[in-house]
C-alpha cells in the first residue's frame, strides 16, 4: 500500500499528462507529429489518395519519415539503421520497426493489419509465384524501408510490384502545386529502390552459373523482366525514367558476370597454363548455361546466345590486357596461336558447347589491328633476335677456317644452323596463320640478305688475301667447304620468296646475287691451279706442230680429268656450275690461238688437215664433258661452226654459216670472222665483204644489253689487229718495190741540188 495517496486530480494527470495544459498538449502533439510524422498522426492532414494510387485507397507511409528516424539518437535510429544490414526474419509494421518496444499508441483494435508481401514467398515463386486470390482484403501499401526488406530477403516479384505503384504515385503527385516536395522525394526513393532491386537481380544472374544445376531464383529475374517490360509499354513516350530496358541491362549484366567469373582464375606464373584455364573456365560455365540456366529463360530470350557472347567478349578483354603486356618471343607465338588456332579448336569446336557456340557467329576474340600489332612485335623481336643469333654463328664459322677443318663440318656448322635458326621462325608462324607466315618469311628475307652481305665480304678477303698469288694445298678443301654453304642458303633463300609477299623479289636479287659472288670467288680459287697447268698447252695449239702431233690436246684432256676427281665432295649444284665454267674457259683457251691466226691455210689441202684436226678435238671435248655433266652444251657447237667457216667453197654457203653463227652466238663480232677468214686463207675483197656484211648490223647495234657471263664467249676473246689480205702475190710485191725504189724522183722546179 502507498505511503501517501493521490488525488483523483492527480490520478487524472498522471492518465493524461497533457490534462493540466491543453495548449502545451497540442504544443507537445504537433511536435510528436513534426518529429514522427507517423500515420494515425498525421492521417487526417495528409490529402486523399487520388484514385489509381497503390493497390488499395489506404495512405502510404512516407519515406522522409524514416529520413527523420534515422536522425533520431538512441534506440529508434539504431532499429532503422540495422533494417538494412541485417535480414528482418518476420515481417512487421513500420510503426513497429520505428517505435521499438513501446509499441502502438493505441488499442490493439486499432493497429493495422500486420503487411504481407503481395508476392509470395521463393518457395511459392518457385513454384509458379502467381498471387493467389481471395485472401482477404486489400493490403495497405508498403513503405520505402519495407520494400527494401523484400529487396533484402529477395522477395524480388513482390519489391517490384510495389516499386511499380510508388512510381505510379510519384508521376500522379508531379504535376501538383503543393508546397511540399513530395514527388521529387518519391522518385528519389523510386531511383533507389530501383538501383536496390537491379543489385539483387544481378546477383541473382551472377550466382545462376557457379551454382552448377537448375538456380529457382532465376525465375523471379525473368517475372521482374517481364513486368519491367510490361510497365514500359504502359507508360507513354517522355515518362521519367522510362523505358527502363532491362532486358538490356540484363544481357550487360551476363557480360559483367562472366568477366567476373574469368577473373577469377588465378594467373599462373606460365602464359600456356593461364590461357588453359580460362579456357577449361568458359567451356565449363557455358556447358552450365547450356544444362540449367538457358532453359529457365524464355526461348525469346536467346539465354545461351547472350551468355555466349558475354563469356567471348569477357574472354576478349582478358586477352587483350595480356597483349598491352611486354611478352617475351615464345609467349607472343603462345599468344597468337591460342588466338588464331587453339581457341577455335578446344572452345568452338568443343563436343558439348561447340555447335551453339559457332551458330552464334561471336567473330575474333581480338580486333584486327590488335592482332596485327601482336604479329609486328613478335617479328620486329623475332629480327632482332635472330640478327644477333646468325652474327654469331659467322663469326665462330670465320675462326675455323684458317684451321684445317673439313668440308662436311664446316658446311654444317654455318648452313646448317643458320637456316635452321630462320626455319624454325618461319614454320612457327605458318602454324598461326598464312598471312603471318608470310610476313614473317619476309622479314626473315631480309635478315638472310644481311647475313649473306656479311659471308660474302668475309670469304673475299679469306680467299683473296694479300701474299697468296698461289692458293695453299688446304684452299681447294675450303674453297670446297664455302661454296658447298651456297646450296642451302639458295634454296633457303627460294622458300622465303615463294610465300608471295609483293616486295621479296628485290632481296631474294640481292641473295642470289651475293651467293653468286660467292660461287665465283670458290670456283676460282678452284680453277686457278687447272688452267695455270693447262697455260703452256694451250700455247701449242693452232700451230704447224699441232697438225703433226696430238700430244699438246691429250695432256690437256688429262689434266681435266684428273681435275675433276678432286670435286668429288662438291655438292650437285655448286659441281655443276663448275664444270661449266671449266667447259666455257676451256673452249675459250682453244678458240683463242685460231683466233690470233697463228696458223694461215695456203692450200685447200691444208685446209682440209686443219679442220680435220679441229673437228677430232671438237668431237673429244664434246666427250669430256658430256661425261662430266656439264649443263652447257650450247658450248659444243662453237668449234664445229669455225670449222665450217675453213671447210665450205660458196660464198653464200660462207654467207649462212656465218648467219648461223651469229644465231647461236650473239656477242660474236666482225673482227672474230675476219680472224677466221685470215686462216682460211680468203684474200679476194669482194668475197670478204659480202660476208663480213652478216655481222655488220650486230656490230654497229651499240644498245643491245650484254649477255649475262655464264653465256659469254666470243667477248672474252680479244683479236689482234686484223690482217689485211692484198690481191697479188708477195713475189711481184717485191718486184714492184725493187723498181719503185731504183727509179729516181725528178727534180722540182727552183730545188737546190745539192
Amino acid at each position: 500500500m502507498p505511503l501517501l495517496k493521490k488525488t483523483p486530480k492527480e490520478e487524472e494527470e498522471d492518465g493524461d499528462p497533457f490534462a493540466t495544459n491543453p495548449e502545451s498538449r497540442y504544443r507537445r502533439r504537433a511536435t510528436l507529429e513534426r518529429l514522427v510524422g507517423l500515420a494515425p498522426f498525421g492521417r487526417a492532414r495528409r490529402p486523399p489518395p487520388k484514385d489509381g494510387d497503390g493497390d488499395s485507397g489506404q495512405a502510404r507511409r512516407r519515406s522522409e519519415d524514416f529520413g527523420l528516424l534515422r536522425r533520431l539518437p538512441g534506440r529508434r535510429k539504431a532499429s532503422v539503421e540495422a533494417l538494412a544490414e541485417r535480414p528482418v526474419p518476420k515481417r512487421s509494421s513500420l510503426l513497429r520497426l520505428a517505435l521499438g518496444t513501446r509499441g502502438w499508441w493505441g488499442s490493439a483494435g486499432e493497429r493495422p493489419p500486420t503487411v504481407e508481401s503481395e508476392g509470395v514467398s521463393d518457395g511459392d515463386q518457385d513454384g509458379g509465384g502467381q498471387r493467389q486470390e481471395g485472401r482477404g482484403k486489400a493490403r495497405e501499401p508498403l513503405s520505402v524501408l519495407e520494400i527494401l526488406e523484400l529487396i533484402q530477403r529477395r522477395e524480388l516479384v513482390a519489391a517490384d510490384e510495389q516499386i511499380i505503384a510508388l512510381e505510379a504515385e510519384c508521376v500522379a503527385l508531379s504535376p501538383s502545386p503543393s508546397p511540399v516536395p513530395t514527388a521529387g522525394r518519391q522518385a528519389r526513393d523510386v531511383a533507389l529502390l530501383y538501383e536496390a532491386l537491379l543489385a539483387q537481380l544481378w546477383a541473382v544472374v551472377g550466382e545462376a552459373v557457379p551454382a552448377g544445376r537448375p538456380y529457382p531464383p532465376l525465375r523471379s529475374v525473368i517475372r521482374v523482366l517481364e513486368q519491367e517490360e510490361a510497365a514500359d509499354r504502359r507508360h507513354p513516350p517522355g515518362t521519367p525514367g522510362r523505358p527502363r530496358a532491362l532486358r538490356r541491362r540484363w544481357q550487360e549484366a551476363v557480360g559483367r558476370a562472366a568477366g567476373e567469373r574469368l577473373a577469377q582464375v588465378a594467373p599462373p606464373t606460365r602464359l600456356d597454363a593461364h590461357l588453359a584455364a580460362l579456357a577449361a573456365r568458359l567451356v565449363g560455365d557455358l556447358g552450365a548455361v547450356r544444362c540449367h540456366v538457358a532453359p529457365a529463360y524464355p526461348s525469346e530470350y536467346g539465354a545461351f546466345g547472350v551468355y555466349a557472347h558475354g563469356y567471348h567478349r569477357a574472354l576478349a578483354q582478358q586477352l587483350g590486357a595480356l597483349a598491352q603486356r611486354s611478352l617475351a618471343v615464345p609467349d607472343l607465338y603462345l599468344l597468337l596461336d591460342w588466338h588464331s588456332n587453339t581457341y577455335p579448336r578446344e572452345v568452338l569446336g568443343h563436343p558439348e558447347v561447340g555447335a551453339l557456340l559457332q551458330a552464334q557467329a561471336l567473330g575474333p576474340l581480338l580486333p584486327p589491328e590488335t592482332q596485327r600489332s601482336l604479329e609486328s612485335s613478335c617479328i620486329a623481336a623475332v629480327k632482332a633476335k635472330v640478327e644477333v643469333a646468325v652474327a654469331q654463328e659467322l663469326q665462330l664459322s670465320e675462326d675455323t677456317w684458317a684451321e684445317e677443318a673439313s668440308s662436311q663440318e664446316l658446311q654444317e656448322g654455318l648452313a646448317t644452323r643458320v637456316t635452321g635458326l630462320l626455319r624454325a621462325h618461319v614454320d612457327r608462324a605458318l602454324q598461326i596463320t598464312p598471312e603471318f607466315g608470310m610476313e614473317m618469311a619476309h622479314s626473315l628475307l631480309g635478315v638472310l640478305v644481311t647475313f649473306l652481305h656479311s659471308f660474302q665480304r668475309k670469304v673475299e678477303r679469306f680467299l683473296e688475301a694479300p701474299g697468296e698469288a698461289t692458293p695453299p694445298d688446304g684452299a681447294t678443301g675450303r674453297a670446297i667447304a664455302l661454296v658447298n654453304c651456297c646450296p642451302p642458303f639458295r634454296t633457303f633463300v627460294e622458300r622465303l620468296a615463294q610465300f608471295g609477299h609483293p616486295e621479296s623479289e628485290e632481296p631474294r636479287r640481292q641473295a642470289h646475287a651475293a651467293l653468286d659472288k660467292v660461287t665465283r670467288l670458290c670456283n676460282h680459287v678452284l680453277t686457278q691451279r687447272l688452267f695455270e697447268d693447262l697455260k703452256p698447252y694451250f700455247n701449242k695449239l693452232m700451230k704447224r706442230k699441232w697438225l703433226t702431233s696430238s700430244d699438246a690436246f691429250d695432256t690437256i684432256v688429262m689434266h681435266i680429268t684428273s681435275f675433276t676427281q678432286k670435286l668429288r665432295p662438291l655438292r650437285p649444284e655448286p659441281y655443276q656450275v663448275l664444270v661449266s665454267e671449266v667447259h666455257r674457259r676451256v673452249l675459250i683457251e682453244y678458240v683463242r690461238p685460231l683466233l690470233q691466226v697463228r696458223l694461215v691455210c695456203t692450200s685447200a689441202k691444208m685446209r682440209a688437215r686443219v679442220a680435220a684436226r679441229l673437228g677430232d678435238e671438237a668431237r673429244q671435248l664434246r666427250e669430256l664433258f658430256s661425261r662430266l655433266d656439264s649443263t652447257s652444251p650450247w658450248l659444243d657447237s662453237v668449234v664445229p661452226r669455225l670449222r665450217e667457216l675453213l671447210v665450205l667453197e660458196d660464198t653464200a654457203a660462207l654467207q649462212m654459216e656465218v648467219g648461223v653463227l651469229v644465231r647461236d652466238f650473239p656477242d660474236v663480232r666482225r673482227k672474230h670472222v675476219a680472224a677466221v677468214l685470215d686462216v682460211r686463207g680468203l684474200r679476194g675483197q669482194a668475197a670478204r665483204q659480202e660476208i663480213l656484211g652478216v655481222v655488220q648490223d650486230l656490230e654497229q647495234s651499240e644498245a643491245e644489253p650484254g649477255l649475262p657471263r655464264q653465256r659469254a664467249f666470243f667477248s672474252e676473246l680479244a683479236v689482234t689487229r686484223e690482217v689485211r689480205c692484198l690481191p697479188f702475190h708477195l713475189p711481184r710485191l717485191a718486184r714492184l718495190s725493187r723498181l719503185c725504189l731504183r727509179r729516181p724522183h725528178p727534180q722540182r722546179p727552183g730545188q737546190v741540188r745539192l
